[in-house]
């Protein structure tokens, strides 16, 4: 994920802006790679069909900090180009330099819509939805722990609901419940079903 600010908060200042700096950087994006990037970050799906009919390559290639064009729809909060690319065959499983699938990066920013649409697309492929879920990135996070560093209740509610285990733990030793602040709805909710969940489990 080309973004600053997702490993779980133990970079400094100085790391953040040098990781923010780095993924927007034009110049790292090989040119004929360029008007894949652009076209799915903008959330033009004009100019991304046309940029992937003029690509000579896979539509599941990297094209930008290891992150797919899907990657970067999702990362940006571009559902057209969400729905288009994997109408084109886009792979929901590709994970980028850090393991994060798309699934990730549309749960770490938020945006309901997409993650709802990625699950209901993944529902016709046989366990996708179930790995999704269960995919860890580098830090041992699954796309439960980005919602709820993000304090986005809509996705970890959403995320819940499809099958996302609020027990698991990340490379810490942390739970969801854990990446969200004291005190708010997202924590209450995610504490309250990994409690449920261990006693489940217990009975």
């Amino acid at each position: 994920m080309a973004v600053p600010g997702r490993r779980n908060d133990l970079m400094d200042d100085d790391e953040h802006a040098e990781a923010f700096d780095g993924a927007s950087d034009e110049e790292e994006v090989p040119p004929q790679l360029y008007a894949l990037s652009d076209a799915a970050q903008s959330g033009n799906v004009d100019a991304l069909r046309e940029a992937l009919r003029n690509y000579d390559g896979n539509i599941n290639d990297p094209v930008e900090d290891g992150d797919t064009v899907l990657h970067l729809a999702c990362l940006y909060g571009q559902l057209p180009c969400v729905q288009l690319l994997l109408e084109l065959g886009a792979s929901l499983e590709c994970k980028d330099e850090e393991g994060a699938i798309p699934l990730h990066d549309a749960c770490a920013g938020g945006f309901t819509e997409i993650a709802q649409y990625i699950l209901s697309f993944a529902a016709n492929i046989d366990g996708c939805v179930t790995r999704m879920l269960n995919t860890v990135d580098s830090e041992g996070d699954t796309p439960l722990h980005h919602a709820a560093r993000g304090e986005h209740l809509d996705v970890v509610k959403l995320l819940l609901e499809a099958g996302a285990c609020p027990k698991k733990e990340n490379a810490y030793g942390q739970a969801p419940a854990d990446m969200a602040d004291q005190d708010t709805e997202v924590r209450t909710l995610l504490t309250a079903k990994q409690v449920e969940a261990s006693t489940h489990v217990s009975n």
